[in-house]
């Protein structure tokens, strides 16, 4: 040990007592400040605010923010409600409908929460999904710590596949809308070149810089869809049925009622794009905040297709109502080329999501050109997503079995895991209710899972055996 002279207290300090501060008393004790646990970040004695750094000129309002969101939850999967329908009861149907949008709700609610939790312990100012969770994991306990990197590959991975496949699918919908109207008035061109002449209108659509200017092709996204379920309502309250011919309650086919409904409600993955994008990002949530509110909306509609379609075509409610409707007579070909253009303008917030996936990790390698690059990339993505439609139109039950894993894992079980480890050290509430909570959702999950996967390969089977007749004739 270094000997260190008597100062004239008749005490010589030791040598890891020259680095330690004294509290300024005569006493000589020491002072030792504790660091700060990140339970305590976020408080309201801490000062830091990560909502004040944001770029407020390129942000999203609100009712900018819920044009988006109710474009994202508002996709074709709404056709296939009356359907679903039939498989719960028009009654038990509006009681799911209910559960499912709430489930469905709450998770996205959770994952945002978590962020603006962890925004306060990273001192960042916005996440993406996947930072979210491989921060809550290091941040969180010592057993959860190795699951950190996991994470983020789960996410990002499952993320890309189910986004840029269903750009792809957009693509096949759109051009096959188009093709069934043109089949009608006998005008020949083939599916495949369809799909190729929409490679350009494509592209220009991927390049609106951010979802700020994205905000009115969403607007007008919402307008056709709105223009399209219009018509089709009008369809439906024709000739109504008494409502007595209809069952009210099924459970034995109530599994493919939840395959169905969770993934067409399911938008977990512009949750976090969408907030990342807000000028008042608080908002987002709350009792009337942006999620609730565009939720609120979605489900009324989702409820209300699914009870008017079964109740007016009963056991012959098709697989989409589209497919209900007379082909031969002009509303009903508006109607397909309406929701053709809506489908066509969500293209790009779907594609949003796969852009940001692939891009975070390659921007720090292109700072001398990164608009160059950016938009290179955006290019190349739509590009491939094209070429995929192209040589596999009949990808969508593959990308069905995708979502039925990816939805169900990534938008019901992981952000309840992302909120255990975020409140483990603060706790879990009287009684231990958030984990009995968040319990009974992994539960739901796990069923989503199984029971959306079997529907996906039951697809595909049918589609293979359909395949396979066909080349036989």
């Amino acid at each position: 040990m270094v000997n260190i002279t008597d100062s004239g207290n008749g005490n010589a300090p030791q040598e890891m007592e020259q680095f330690l501060p004294r509290d300024g008393s005569s006493n000589g004790k020491y002072k030792i400040t504790p660091a700060k646990k990140d339970s305590e970040l976020g408080s309201p004695l801490d000062t830091y605010d990560p909502f004040a750094g944001r770029d407020t000129d390129q942000a999203t309002t609100n009712n900018e923010t819920l044009t988006h969101l109710l474009k994202a939850s508002l996709g074709t999967g709404i056709l296939s409600m009356p359907i679903a329908f039939k498989y719960s009861g028009l009654i038990n149907g509006i009681i799911m409908t209910i559960f499912t949008a709430f489930i469905c709700t709450h998770c996205s609610y959770v994952l945002v929460k978590c962020a603006h939790k962890l925004y306060y312990k990273c001192r960042v100012d916005k996440m993406s999904f996947s930072d979210v969770a491989e921060e809550a994991f290091k941040r969180g306990p010592a057993w959860g710590r190795k699951f950190a990197g996991f994470s983020r590959i789960l996410i990002d991975g499952g993320l890309f596949l189910t986004y840029f496949g269903t750009c792809s699918v957009y693509t096949v919908i759109v051009a096959k809308n188009f093709h069934q109207v043109l089949e009608h008035w006998q005008i020949d061109i083939s599916l495949k070149a369809l799909i190729a002449a929409l490679l350009i209108p494509l592209i220009l659509l991927s390049w609106i810089p951010n979802l700020k200017y994205l905000a009115p092709v969403s607007m007008v996204a919402n307008l056709f869809m709105g223009t399209g379920l219009g018509i089709t309502f009008y369809y439906l309250v024709q000739d109504l049925p008494p409502i007595e011919e209809r069952s009210y309650f099924e459970l034995y086919s109530l599994p493919s009622f939840f395959s169905i409904t969770i993934f067409a409600m399911e938008a977990i993955g512009v949750v976090m794009p969408l907030e990342n994008s807000m000028k008042t990002p608080k908002s987002f949530l709350g009792i009337c905040g942006v999620l609730t509110q565009g939720m609120s909306g979605v489900t009324m509609i989702y409820m209300l297709l699914g009870f008017m379609g079964f109740l007016k075509f009963g056991d012959g409610t098709a697989e989409s109502i589209t497919l209900n409707l007379p082909v031969e007579e002009v509303p009903a070909q508006i109607v397909k080329i309406a929701i053709a253009l809506a489908v066509y303008c969500t293209f790009g917030l779907q594609f949003f999501v796969c852009l940001e996936i692939v891009w975070n990790p390659l921007k720090d390698k292109c700072e001398k050109r990164p608009l160059v690059c950016n938009y290179v990339l955006r290019t190349v993505l739509v590009t491939a997503a094209v070429v995929l439609a192209i040589l596999v139109p009949t990808i969508a039950p593959f990308m069905g079995l995708i979502g039925a894993f990816c939805f169900s894992i990534l938008g019901l079980i992981m952000p309840v895991f992302i909120e255990m480890v975020t409140d483990w050290e603060t706790g879990f509430g009287a009684y231990n209710w958030v984990i009995w909570k968040n319990v009974i959702i992994v539960l739901f999950g796990l069923f989503a899972l199984v029971f959306g996967s079997l529907s996906a390969v039951n697809d595909i089977l049918e589609q293979l055996v359909g395949t396979v007749e066909g080349a036989q004739d």
